[in-house]
């Protein structure tokens, strides 16, 4: 069953990228958000391979891995890829679902033209993303 808009802007903001971000800045985000399916067992996310959307998971859970050890896991609510599409560098880790997921994908071109377009939602974002590094570099720092 597929998000209604007002699901989906729930959907984001629970983002934390997202968590100032006005009515208006969530139709924008929701407008260029796209649903789709990921079957369980097939990576959505490759450590080493160029990240080219952002992933909000919606419905399922996943197991995170860097060097094929597992250093967490992601459900509904959970989010990741901006990292790489704001560094340009590859991923840091592999998603795999352990589950069907449903996610919300925002593409590299969409996610570019959000920033690009609102300069607040800009700021939003990395801010969130500051600190999402530094938590990364904790976990990395721990291998």
């Amino acid at each position: 069953m597929r998000l209604r808009k007002d699901a989906k802007i729930e959907m984001l903001r629970r983002v934390p990228l997202f968590k100032e971000c006005t009515k208006q800045q969530f139709q924008s985000i929701a407008s260029v958000a796209d649903e789709l399916d990921w079957p369980q067992g097939r990576p959505i996310a490759r450590q080493g391979e160029s990240g080219r959307e952002f992933v909000i998971i919606v419905e399922g859970s996943t197991d995170v891995t860097i060097d094929s050890k597992k250093v967490g896991s992601l459900g509904a609510g959970d989010f990741f890829g901006e990292m790489s599409l704001l560094t340009h560098q590859p991923r840091i880790a592999t998603v795999t679902p352990m589950s069907p997921l449903r996610v919300l994908v925002i593409t590299e071109r969409a996610f570019s033209g959000l920033l690009r377009s609102d300069s607040a939602i800009q700021s939003k974002v990395l801010a969130a993303v500051a600190a999402r590094a530094a938590a990364n570099e904790a976990i990395l720092g721990q291998q």
